[in-house]
């Protein structure tokens, strides 16, 4: 379902009110009480969905009653079951800035992870796009009979099948597709809208009953066309991209991390774009993604951060629709620094991601 980004779209303006859970109205103190606590977001069920910040030492980040999960894009985010017994489930809604225009395509993305304190975990879930608010008394799954009994309804269903998201109790995965709008969507719902014999799950413990809890943060709708992309643009983009020889290794010139993280910036989603649309076209192609850090820390940890990096690269190529089987990640620590680790020009030059286009795979 994860489709082709084009670039740019840090530019585009963003149809979510509160895409990232900052703006509360009261710190939560409290499961199940999102409603009351965020502005905007709320429950279309019964539902009991929970809001996470770190003004809170009860419902706080990173720690709290599901495991510990850093608040990387700001202080809060948001947590639910996608799956439970007896079919229970939770949901998130909230209004766009505006009503989507017919026959134009967007794009909606999100960050996801699964709490550590889940055994059980969701291959897919949903998003939905509605003309109007939804409010269903059931703390059951929100099932398409259900919404359409409704006839004051219009609805946008997408379905999310990922390779990546659904299993990772560590990172936030970036989650994305695209779709084109009917011309009445008002409000975005997520979930799983399946019961629990329809969902497809993945088990780490033999006999796991407890749930599939997903935390969740910095939603996205964007219009997929911006004006300042014209076609001299992509002419260079192009141009860019026929470049690339095999067997040749190339850093991410724009793809450099800031201290201790392994967050993307947009000017390298940019330049990613640009290898997926080189790799994309011959499918015998494959790339390595080769991560580093700079000097600083103990090896063993910058071993794994510089893989992180890594990976979040191959996860947004992914997104883009690179399968991850043409994708192999590795990390290198602080073993082979480009610059200086006396400067801090010199460390950021160290932190970077390399790649490798070859059709060898040893």
């Amino acid at each position: 379902m994860c489709c082709v980004l084009v670039a740019n779209l840090s530019a585009a303006q963003n149809y979510v009110l509160n895409p990232s859970f900052e703006d509360h109205i009261n710190c939560p103190e409290r499961l199940g009480n999102l409603d009351a606590d965020v502005a905007h977001w709320s429950t279309p069920t019964e539902g009991s969905t929970d809001y996470f910040n770190a003004c809170s030492e009860k419902m706080g980040t990173p720690s709290n009653f599901k495991g510990k999960q850093p608040s990387d894009f700001g202080r809060g985010y948001a947590g639910l079951y996608l799956y439970a017994p007896n079919n229970y489930r939770e949901y998130l809604q909230v209004p766009l800035t505006k009503t989507l225009e017919k026959g134009k395509k967007y794009q909606c993305s999100f960050y996801i992870s699964l709490a550590e304190r889940s055994h059980i975990a969701v291959r897919q879930f949903g998003i939905l796009f509605s003309k109007n608010k939804i409010q269903v008394s059931t703390k059951r799954e929100l099932s398409k009979r259900i919404l359409f009994s409704r006839s004051d309804y219009k609805y946008n269903f997408l379905d999310l099948g990922y390779s990546n998201f659904y299993a990772d109790t560590e990172n936030w995965i970036l989650v994305s597709t695209q779709f084109v709008a009917n011309g009445y969507e008002n409000y975005l719902t997520i979930g799983n809208f399946k019961n629990n014999k329809r969902t497809r799950l993945n088990k780490s413990r033999r006999g796991a009953k407890d749930g599939a809890y997903y935390y969740v943060d910095m939603f996205s709708v964007v219009a997929v066309e911006d004006p300042s992309f014209n076609a001299a643009e992509k002419e260079d983009t192009d141009a860019i991209a026929e470049i690339y020889d095999l067997e040749e290794t190339y850093v991410f010139k724009n793809l450099l991390f800031d201290f201790d993280t392994f967050r993307l910036h947009q000017a390298g989603k940019d330049e990613m774009l640009r290898l997926f649309n080189y790799i994309a076209k011959d499918e015998s192609l494959h790339i390595y993604i080769d991560g580093h850090t700079d000097g600083i820390g103990p090896d063993l940890y910058n071993h794994s951060l510089s893989l992180k990096r890594a990976k979040e690269v191959a996860n947004y190529l992914e997104t883009l629709g690179l399968s991850n089987e043409r994708i192999i990640c590795r990390g290198f620590g602080g073993e082979n620094p480009i610059a200086t680790n006396e400067t801090e020009e010199g460390r950021q030059q160290n932190r970077r991601v390399t790649f490798m286009i070859t059709k060898n795979i040893n």
